[in-house]
């Protein structure tokens, strides 16, 4: 048996005031075909207690216990960027942001926390130009990742647990009441104002503007977490495993649990994401493997960003590009094989960030016709009345 994860990263939603979701108004007639035949439900991925973030959801999603495994956001995205951690170090995810506003930084607003999806190429040169001007805390460091999401490392940190807020979830809000706090939390905010008194001034963002984009005009720090401990993906579940995914988070995962991780020419967390490619790459890696994961973060950040008719686009191309093709050629491969198709969370575009209700699922198996429903949404799979208690209890009725 060869199983497949499609995953659409925050394409769950609450209904409107006419029942309707993202999912229900997509026209994605691959997946609403699926669901006729499919086992179709909702799960609860994000524990209890535990922040409905895309790391514990992914993680759980992947068979993985947060609760064992979780030690934080931004360790798994270091070790996608290479970055070695020692058993002291502190690590934070650094968003380059659009910080709208006169006056003080405590009177600046959150305008935009992926500073209009800057390029990496831009994103890199700018985290180059803070490096060389900026008075980083002793014993730290600034890494460039991919679009506007860093890592900045503390090594042999002596204080832990600062009070931190992810930037999405404060967009078109007041700072004030979000700035850094706790352990640490002095020395971050300096460095995030200073970051934005250098950036204001680069070259770079005065282009942006004028080109009529969002300047990265300041980092925004948060994600705190320490050096995680992995088990083999191989050894945990018995399937040797495979990552598709464009951000250093999914891909971190993957690295820590010694799963190949396969990146992909213009792979990217945005609508302009290349999903032939990815479908390409899973049907290829499919042959090796016994299990790919898909990941694809477009639902997510339109989500964030509010923009309804992006996340409903977004499904539409995942439906095409990346359903359609692989069911038909494993179909035609002829040998047997499971999808999964899920969302990791909601990230309901009334609210612009993400929550822990259960999110739909539903699993193809071509060795078997199940009784599904007649469309894949968030209604049709609470209809169907089963219910998974945890992402490693999905992963066990998706692959046993």
């Amino acid at each position: 048996m060869k199983y497949i994860v499609i995953l659409g990263d925050g394409w769950a939603d609450y209904p409107d005031k006419n029942g309707n979701t993202p999912l229900s108004l997509a026209n994605k007639p691959a997946i609403d075909n699926l669901a006729k035949v499919s086992r179709l439900g909702l799960c609860k991925t994000v524990p209890d207690g535990m922040k409905p973030g895309s790391d514990v959801a992914n993680m759980s999603v992947m068979g993985f216990d947060p609760h064992v495994y979780y030690t934080g956001r931004s360790p798994l995205e270091a070790a996608s960027m290479g970055i070695e951690l020692g058993d002291s170090d502190v690590t934070f995810r650094c968003n380059l942001v659009t910080l709208d506003g006169d006056g003080d930084y405590e009177s600046l607003k959150m305008k935009d926390y992926s500073a209009g999806e800057i390029s990496s190429k831009e994103a890199a040169a700018l985290i180059k130009e803070l490096t060389e001007k900026i008075q980083l805390p002793s014993g730290c460091e600034l890494k460039a990742g991919v679009s506007y999401r860093h890592c900045f490392v503390h090594r042999n940190a002596l204080e832990r647990g600062a009070i931190l807020t992810p930037p999405h979830d404060i967009s078109n809000r007041p700072i004030k009441d979000y700035l850094p706090k706790g352990a640490f939390g002095e020395e971050i905010l300096s460095f995030m104002k200073q970051s934005r008194e250098i950036l204001s001034k680069s070259e770079i963002n005065k282009k942006r503007i004028a080109a009529g984009k969002n300047p990265a005009n300041s980092c925004w720090l948060w994600g705190e977490g320490t050096k995680p401990s992995f088990g083999s993906f191989e050894e945990l579940h018995g399937l040797k495993g495979a990552v598709i995914s464009a951000v250093d988070l999914v891909k971190g995962i993957g690295k820590l649990a010694g799963m190949d991780v396969i990146d992909i020419e213009g792979a990217c967390g945005t609508i302009d994401n290349n999903f032939a490619g990815k479908a390409k790459a899973a049907l290829d890696a499919i042959k090796k493997c016994d299990y790919v994961y898909i990941h694809m973060e477009a639902p997510d950040e339109c989500g964030h960003h509010g923009d309804l008719e992006g996340k409903i686009k977004s499904i539409e191309l995942i439906d095409s590009l990346v359903v359609k093709p692989i069911f038909e050629e494993m179909t035609k491969r002829g040998e047997p094989f499971r999808l999964l198709i899920t969302p990791d969370h909601p990230t309901p575009v009334s609210i612009m960030t993400h929550v822990s209700d259960p999110v739909p699922f539903m699993i193809y198996d071509s060795t078997l016709k199940e009784n599904g429903q007649s469309s894949y949404d968030e209604k049709t799979c609470e209809k169907a009345g089963c219910f998974v208690p945890s992402g490693k209890d999905l992963f066990k009725l998706f692959t046993e």
